[in-house]
Formats: C-alpha cells, structure tokens, sequence
C-alpha cells in the first residue's frame, strides 16, 4: 500500500505550509534551506542545480491520463466519465494524472468526484500549476475547448503565489488533501497562449515555481515535481537551472518519434537522477487509429510520413500477429528512465484494454523487424 503523508499530521494546515513555501523561495535563491527533516536535507535546496541522492519516483507504472475526460476531443458524458474511472480502479490502475487545463477544471472535478471516496493512500495522483482558472460568465471556455461546459477563463502564472493558488485550487475541485506530483504545466515553444516568449514565462518560473516547489517538497506538500510538457527544450533547461524529480515528457517517446528523446533528454535526464512520466504513447490516438496526431487545434493535419510510417508499424504488426496499440504503449514503458506510463481513455473499454496491454506478450521477432527496417532506432530498448 502507498504510503502518502497526510497533511493534517504535520505542525501547520495546508494553506500554512503552502504560505511558507512562498516565503521561502527567497532563501531557497541563496542557500540551503535551514531548518529541515533529515530526509528533505538530503534533497539539497539550493539555487544551484544540484543532483539529490532521491528523486521521488511514482511507485506505480501505469496511470490514467486524463485529456479525454476533460472533453478534449469531444463530449463525454458523466456517466460514462465515472463509467471509465470504475473501470480503471476496477482493472486495478493506481496512478491518476489531471489538470487544471483538462476542459478548465472538468477533469479534475471528475477525478476529485471519484477519487475522494477512495483511501488516500491506496493511489497516486498528480495535477499540473501555471494555470489559474477564474470563473466569469464572459468566460471563453469553449475558445479552448468546444465541448467543455466550464465557467471559467484561464489565466497563466508562472510564479510563486500562482503556485500557491493553483495547488490550493487543484485541491479543492479533487476534494483530497495532498497531490503527490506536481507539474509546472506547457511551458513550452510550442504553446502559442502563452502571454509572451516561453523563454521570459521559464525566467518567471525558475524565480517563482520551482523555488515553490522545491520548499514543498521539502516541507511535506507535494512529493515531487518537474515539468509537464510537449517538447525537449524546456526539460533540457529546467535540467541546467533546478532540481526536479520527475517530469511528464508528452508526445515524445513513441513508436512514431523518439530519436531525440532517446538520445538526447534521457541522457541528460539520467545523469541528473531525474526520470519520467510517459504521456501520449499513442500520439493523440494517431497510432491506434484515430485521425489526428497529438494536440492542438490543427492536430487533424497529420504530415504524410507520419501516416506512411504508420502504415509500415501495422504491416509489421500484421505479420506477427501483434496489436500495434499494445506495443505502442510497451515499447513507451520499458526505457529505464521512465518511471510510469500514463495513459488517456475515453470510455470503460479503452482502460481496460490499454491496461491489459501491459500484461500481453510481444515477440521478440517482431521487435527485431522494426529495428531491421529502421522504424525504431537501433539502440531503442524494447520489450524482454
């Protein structure tokens, strides 16, 4: 059983501990933090990047992304969202993952409504910051998401404070106590939303969001933290100027793409201790079959190699007898770096059917193929 910290047994309430994270963040700037338990010494705060002797890892491998639920691609009902988390719970998944971006609080209502009938201790869950959400009746919720009925605008913020009112808020639409994981949320190039260049919101984060984050993990809040985002750059920065965790690399580990991520941010991930939560897998749903490829409102303009290379990984598939979605999400599973795969679904059967791939057999021969035809790099783990 998953042993996760209560808050209420700690000195102070939540809002106390998450008051103090922010007032600490100035000191955290200059020098180790003073004052703290054996084990949060060990996690050497500094304002320097430093390598822990313990990153916090999920304990869990396989979780439930939570995009779907938050009406990304389209409507899904209530029923049929609680339908999907009984399933997941059910199959035995553990490890859920949401955001305040997910339909702007939907999913995160729709997890919280589920989850906190549930032991605390008995699963993992992790949410994102840098998004606030303000309810208003001029909001624009439907810019972003057509099939959401949230009353809220979203607003982005980066630093310290917003960390403080995101957890704080994230809490409150999940009715639980404590996140285990937090992800500093899409600051990243590719978000076109942002207020200005990702490289002025990062500044504002290594100031504010890391600093914050780092004191509450410290003190207790939240286990771990990294980033949660769609591309290299910003994890292979957030590697040079802080001491995160664990991140959510999104997009970037698939049968379709993963070159860089294989050579480049794990590497530089692995010297620092620091692994990740494997997100997008299938791409969106590109390569079970759907027909877009990972996000954004142009998603549906897939380019033609992306479509050929995946006809390529079905004929291989076809020839083994192997169901292209089951070894999609394998093959994101097995680098030692990644420390749980997270995956979104969007009714009942789609968890059950993509946790039970993680328990199905993948021949060897088929793996072989790949590599002999190039379709995955050679020195790709793959599957025992």
């Amino acid at each position: 059983m998953l042993k996760t910290p209560k808050i209420a047994t700690l000195p102070h309430s939540r809002r106390d501990f998450l008051g103090l994270a922010i007032q600490g963040s100035a000191v955290a700037a200059a020098a180790t933090l003073p004052g703290l338990s054996a084990a949060a010494q060990t996690k050497g705060q500094t304002s320097m990047p430093t390598t822990t002797s313990e990153h916090y890892k999920p304990p869990v491998r396989f979780g439930l992304g939570g995009v779907p639920l938050g009406n990304e691609f389209a409507v899904i009902t209530e029923k049929d969202a609680y339908a999907t988390l009984e399933a997941a719970w059910s199959a035995g998944v553990r490890y859920y993952d949401t955001s305040p971006w997910y339909g702007l609080g939907l999913c995160e209502r729709r997890f919280g409504n589920f989850l906190h009938t549930k032991d605390r201790r008995d699963y993992v869950l992790s949410s994102k910051v840098g998004k606030l959400l303000k309810a208003s009746r001029q909001n624009n919720a439907k810019e972003y998401f057509p099939f959401t009925p949230s009353p809220n605008n979203v607003v982005f913020d980066y630093t310290a404070d917003g960390v403080k009112r995101s957890i704080e808020d994230s809490l409150q639409r999940l009715g639980v106590d404590t996140l285990d994981i937090a992800f500093v949320h899409d600051l990243s190039p590719d978000n076109s939303l942002l207020p200005s260049p990702w490289e002025e919101q990062f500044e504002i984060a290594r100031k504010g969001a890391f600093l914050a984050l780092t004191r509450m993990r410290e003190e207790g809040i939240i286990k771990g933290w990294g980033l949660g985002v769609n591309r290299p750059e910003p994890i292979l920065k957030l590697l040079e100027v802080a001491d995160p965790d664990v991140c959510l690399l999104a997009s970037q580990y698939s049968l379709i793409d993963h070159q860089n991520a294989l050579h480049q941010v794990f590497p530089a991930a692995r010297a620092k201790g620091v692994s990740f939560v494997v997100g997008s897998s299938l791409n969106a749903g590109f390569i079970s079959g759907s027909q877009r490829y990972n996000y954004g409102k142009e998603n549906y303009k897939i380019p033609q190699p992306i479509i050929e290379k995946r006809e390529k990984l079905r004929a291989v598939a076809g020839r083994h007898g192997v169901d292209l979605r089951t070894a999609a999400l394998q093959f994101s599973a097995t680098p030692d770096i990644a420390s749980a795969l997270v995956v979104g679904a969007a009714n009942e059967q789609q968890i059950v059917a993509d946790y039970s791939s993680m328990q199905v057999k993948t021949p060897a021969e088929f793996w072989a193929e790949l590599k002999e035809r190039k379709l995955i790099e050679q020195d790709a783990p793959v599957p025992a």
